[in-house]
């Protein structure tokens, strides 16, 4: 009989913003947002308080202060919030090896085989949260179940400070009565999609056969054939190899003159190099993303035989993909961010895209 995997997917609550009402007693219990107040500012995470009156993350500022007025404003301190992150993995290794962070403030845990041999996922997430409350004073919600889809899901059912559990004699009511648009892997479009489609729920989508699905979503398809009828058999990978390196800003006023731009990607590339450099990545794709004014976006990449690791060279590659680019209208926002992550046993795989 194949053993039943006890999966826990932890997520930090309102990670950025709880760490700073944390640090600083004077913004406890008050609507806080992390990033820019300015008219040209985005929300990079809001507080729970927040959240009350609608201020969600990439909100721009000055949408969310007409939201809550009172909203505080705080600048972010990425270094603060690695820091506070290194020590909830470091807990997360005191009951398994097997920790696969998904971004700074989550990740899954198999802990089917745990170092405290507790025989239950529930009891082991509720001495997770336990610690990490006692460590860094912050809150975490935990879903507990079979695979990695359904913790996912789970750990978002009684946020904040949460804790849910779908038992494998729960898994087929459970999905078959989740709308679709909570499903992990189906975002906003996709879901409207669906929608028009007649399918609303998971009992919906598990009435479609796998070439249909394949034919109206192409590889996406089936993923979701396999889901919702609640297989996923990836693994908790601790190994998992960061997908790129990236930066972005959003100018104080909308920039027309070619000059200004490359002005500023100077700045851009400046902190492209230094988040290289913390993060250790290596990669030989250069991404320049444009936003216009109007809110449309264009991105140009290109893909070079040698490690990505110098301001001349990211200087020289962003200003080649800029010449690229119709400046028809000004611009809002410049990034740059480099991926393709160099695997030294895999051959090279030299690719364009314009």
């Amino acid at each position: 009989m194949e053993e039943i995997r006890k999966i826990i997917h932890i997520d930090m609550d309102a990670f950025f913003a709880s760490v700073e009402q944390n640090d600083n007693p004077e913004l406890r219990n008050k609507p806080v947002a992390v990033g820019g107040g300015g008219d040209r500012g985005v929300v990079a995470a809001a507080s729970y308080e927040a959240r009350k009156f609608g201020v969600r993350s990439a909100m721009p500022s000055k949408i969310a202060k007409k939201r809550c007025p009172s909203l505080i404003f705080v600048r972010g301190r990425h270094e603060r919030y690695k820091e506070v992150s290194n020590q909830i993995m470091s807990v997360f290794f005191e009951f398994t090896d097997l920790v696969e962070p998904l971004s700074i403030d989550e990740a899954f845990l198999d802990v089917t085989h745990n170092k405290k041999n507790l025989p239950s996922a529930t009891l082991i997430a509720r001495e997770i949260k336990a610690r990490i409350k006692e460590v860094t004073g912050l809150t975490a919600s935990a879903g507990i179940s079979v695979n990695k889809f359904l913790a996912k899901i789970a750990s978002d059912y009684r946020k904040p400070d949460g804790l849910f559990v779908i038992t494998p004699e729960e898994v087929n009511d459970f999905i078959e009565n989740l709308n679709i648009d909570k499903f992990f892997g189906v975002g906003k479009v996709t879901a409207d999609k669906m929608h028009r489609l007649g399918i609303f729920k998971g009992r919906d989508l598990k009435t479609r056969s796998l070439p249909e699905l394949i034919r109206l979503f192409g590889k996406a398809g089936a993923y979701y054939f396999q889901i919702v009828r609640g297989i996923d058999n990836r693994p908790v990978n601790p190994n998992r190899i960061r997908k790129s390196v990236g930066t972005e800003h959003t100018f104080l006023k909308d920039l027309a003159e070619k000059s200004e731009i490359i002005k500023d990607m100077e700045h851009t590339a400046k902190d492209l190099l230094k988040r290289i450099e913390r993060s250790g990545f290596r990669g030989r794709t250069l991404t320049l993303k444009v936003k216009y004014s109007n809110f449309e976006q264009v991105t140009r990449s290109k893909t070079i035989v040698q490690e990505i690791d110098h301001y001349d060279l990211i200087m020289n590659m962003a200003l080649d993909l800029l010449n690229q680019i119709d400046l028809k209208i000004s611009i809002r926002l410049i990034g740059l961010s480099v991926s393709n992550h160099i695997d030294d046993s895999e051959p090279l795989q030299l690719t364009f895209d314009f």
